[in-house]
């Protein structure tokens, strides 16, 4: 059997190696060995053709020859094949015929599985699953002959290279789906991985080696659903292949935030991540249908995504009755989560717009009430600059995550114009809506819609109210309130008459319209006669009856016993504050004469206070001086300070050096962990990156030991792995801080990206 290998690369030498290099390299490749698994034949005869190299290259006389038809193969102008050159071998006793055009080594099959081991070392894996392949097809009757004899199969199996070549098949497959997946074809490398964790389960062999494809099978899965959803979509199978691991992945997590293991290696933190990542190869459908099933385990951060895809799937199918549902589920939610801004929102999507605007009042979005406050300057009620930013909003923080909607664009002009709208919202019955945290009883449940349609798709939404949560995903920071959201308790009721749906007086901006609720039908009386009220009949009151004097004295007091009662009570009453009064009195006389005899008040010693009447008992401050803020309050050199320590303190633990020290001295201890994760993932898998970074201080927002910081950030990262640059990356972000003061030092206690 002729192999295409040389002796100088079973050796790993070039052509103009020394013979010290040469008898080093055979020292080292011959005390190397294979994995555990091989048996003593494989070792022994990959030890063989290492030695037939060094044979060879060793004698100065046979090199020369080999060198001459190495050469010849590489540089010779003479392609027919013809030249060929005999190269004896002191150690096999045999000839080695190698011509120009396949230059290579003529094996017995014995020494197969030697060669194909040096070939795997090499990274050659496709010619070894070319060559194992044909042989274990050639050799499989005669196994299954042989095997057919239990007596014999045992025997046989110890004695033969099979099992040598069928692990070898499998370690080249395993060695290749890393290499695919390295180069990130993730489906290839899956199709590799498991041919060869087939390849053993069809001959029973080697567990461990099985075990150890099926756990890169398992880390790789996640990869394998994002190169499936990002297909297109007229890609049905693939995709629906993708999903279908979503699910299992999901299952055996026990959902998004859950604590089940799917032996994927992600922390429940990278998982969000990852959801995040992956909704930008979602469609609206899938996202609702997925993320609604998952909102049942129940799953906060499942149900805040489920808002969201109803919202984009209600505005851009023009389906109000799915925004409906989403403010449903986010009423619960604003018990013990500021998302005020939403509900607002979603009211003014319903056509009630007064209850929108108020709503919005309750909100702590300071950047989303600094904009619509701005647009609204001109305005009786903020509704002119609502009704902007839920045109903006539409499209940068929730269009943005559909495949299908991320390029349309957000019309509220479009949206009321439908017909199909009107009539839903003229039909509308008004929501209760609380804002504080005692039990509420929803009027829509009691409705005459209890259950509303969508035609489009052919599913049935039932209108319940559900248990949302702000998320960050993949950027792992993401955009707006997602990394750590703030809980905030509301606070008051609102009259059902709020639910005014009437916007032309307000704003022009889409010319919103919609009508008034109808008044209630004025109930008649049978006879016709119109009744407000219910007729009361009017009965004569009977006088009482005096009582009867049976011949016992009356004394006439002018009070009723009633009235002697009370007076009785007032005096007692006025009485009893009397003798409190002069008891206390008594007691704080007492009280100070014996604190006098047992503790005298020290004497002042030393002159009288000197205060002049011409100068002042202290210096005043100049009047012209500039003002110097209070202590504690976070200026503007300050908060940019702040930013600068935090991007350094992270170049420096995400670096080479890998050091922590800085994380306590400017992150709290709620988010310190996440970080610290991170740091030790990327130093257990031998990666570091360098950091250039640019601040641009826009927006600085201080509420007593608590402040909001808004800047754009340009980040220049550069990833290395084992030593290497892998990637290189510029970005402009800008970037929201949630700072707190602990002490006389300000420390971050949240960021996210804005976009």
């Amino acid at each position: 059997m002729r192999i295409p290998l040389d002796y100088y690369r079973i050796l790993g030498l070039p052509l103009a190696a020394s013979d010290e290099q040469l008898r080093q390299s055979y020292s080292d490749r011959i005390v190397q060995l294979p994995r555990r698994e091989y048996s003593p034949a494989a070792i022994s005869a990959r030890k063989q053709l290492i030695k037939e190299a060094y044979v060879v290259l060793s004698n100065p006389k046979e090199r020369s020859s080999y060198d001459q038809l190495y050469l010849a193969h590489a540089y010779g102008s003479d392609g027919n094949g013809n030249a060929t050159v005999a190269v004896e071998t002191h150690t096999t006793s045999k000839k080695t015929d190698t011509d120009i055009q396949s230059l290579g080594i003529e094996i017995s099959e014995k020494e197969l599985v030697g060669a194909l081991l040096i070939l795997q070392e090499l990274g050659e894996y496709e010619l070894v699953l070319k060559l194992g392949n044909n042989y274990l097809t050639n050799n499989s009757k005669v196994i299954s002959a042989r095997l057919a004899n239990n007596l014999e199969s045992e025997d046989f199996l110890a004695s033969s290279d099979y099992p040598d070549i069928v692990l070898t098949v499998a370690l080249a497959c395993l060695e290749l789906g890393r290499e695919q997946w390295q180069q990130g074809h993730y489906e290839s490398a899956a199709v590799s991985l498991e041919t060869g964790q087939q390849t053993l389960e069809r001959e029973g062999l080697f567990s461990s080696v099985q075990a150890e494809i099926q756990a890169d099978l398992y880390k790789l899965r996640p990869y394998r659903i994002l190169e499936l959803l990002a297909l297109p979509e007229d890609k049905v199978e693939q995709r629906q292949q993708g999903l279908a691991f979503l699910h299992e992945v999901l299952n055996e997590r026990g959902g998004i935030d859950g604590s089940g293991n799917d032996q994927s290696g992600l922390n429940v933190d990278d998982f969000l991540r990852f959801i995040q990542q992956l909704r930008n190869y979602l469609t609206v459908v899938e996202q609702h249908q997925l993320f609604e099933v998952e909102s049942k385990r129940p799953c906060a951060v499942a149900t805040y995504l489920t808002v969201y895809a109803l919202i984009a799937r209600g505005f851009s199918q023009r389906q109000p009755a799915l925004i409906r549902q989403a403010r449903q589920m986010l009423m619960r939610l604003g018990k013990r989560q500021d998302v005020h801004l939403e509900q607002a929102l979603c009211a003014l999507l319903l056509g009630q717009t007064e209850e929108s605007t108020r709503v919005l009042e309750l909100s702590q979005e300071y950047e989303a009430l600094a904009f619509i406050r701005e647009k609204s300057l001109n305005s009786p009620d903020l509704l002119p600059g609502l009704c902007l930013y839920a045109e903006q909003w539409l499209k940068d923080e929730v269009f943005l995550h559909f495949r299908d909607l991320s390029k349309q664009q957000a019309s509220l002009k479009d949206y009321f114009a439908n017909q199909q709208v009107q009539a839903y919202l003229e039909a509308l019955p008004t929501d209760a809506v609380t804002t504080d945290q005692s039990p509420v009883i929803n009027r829509q449940s009691f409705s005459q819609h209890p259950r509303e349609t969508d035609h489009s798709s052919g599913v049935s939404f039932k209108f319940t109210q559900g248990q949302t949560a702000n998320v960050d995903l993949l950027q792992i920071p993401d955009h707006h309130r997602q990394e750590h959201p703030h809980f905030t308790p509301t606070g008051g009721n609102a009259p059902p008459d709020k639910f005014s749906r009437n916007t032309k007086s307000h704003t022009d901006v889409g010319k919103i319209s919609a009508n008034q609720p109808r008044a209630k039908a004025v109930k008649h009386h049978p006879h016709g006669a119109t009744k407000s009220t219910p007729e009361v009949k009017k009965r004569r009151r009977r006088k009482p009856r005096q009582p009867v004097n049976r011949g016992y004295p009356q004394r006439q007091t002018g009070l009723t016993p009633t009235k002697m009662v009370k007076k009785r009570l007032i005096l007692t009453v006025f009485g009893s504050l009397v003798g409190i009064l002069l008891i206390w009195l008594l007691v704080s006389t007492t009280f100070g004469w014996v604190k006098n005899l047992l503790f005298p008040e020290p004497i002042l010693s030393g002159g009288q206070l000197s205060v002049q009447l011409n100068e002042p008992p202290i210096d005043i401050p100049d009047p012209t001086r500039e003002l110097e803020p209070p202590k504690g309050s976070l200026s503007d050199a300050m908060a940019q300070e702040v930013i600068q320590t935090w991007l350094s303190t992270k170049a420096e633990a995400l670096g080479p050096k890998y050091n922590l020290d800085g994380l306590p001295l400017i992150l709290t201890d709620t988010i310190i962990s996440q970080w610290r994760g991170l740091m030790q993932q990327e130093r257990s898998q031998n990666r570091h990156r360098t950091y250039h970074h640019t601040v641009n201080l826009e927006y600085v927002d201080q509420k007593s030991d608590r402040a909001l910081v808004v800047a754009r950030v340009r980040e220049v990262t550069q990833f290395y792995q084992l030593g290497q640059i892998r990637n290189f990356k510029d970005e402009t972000l800008r970037v929201r801080y949630s700072l707190i003061r602990q002490g006389d030092r300000w420390r971050i206690d949240g960021m996210s990206v804005i976009n």
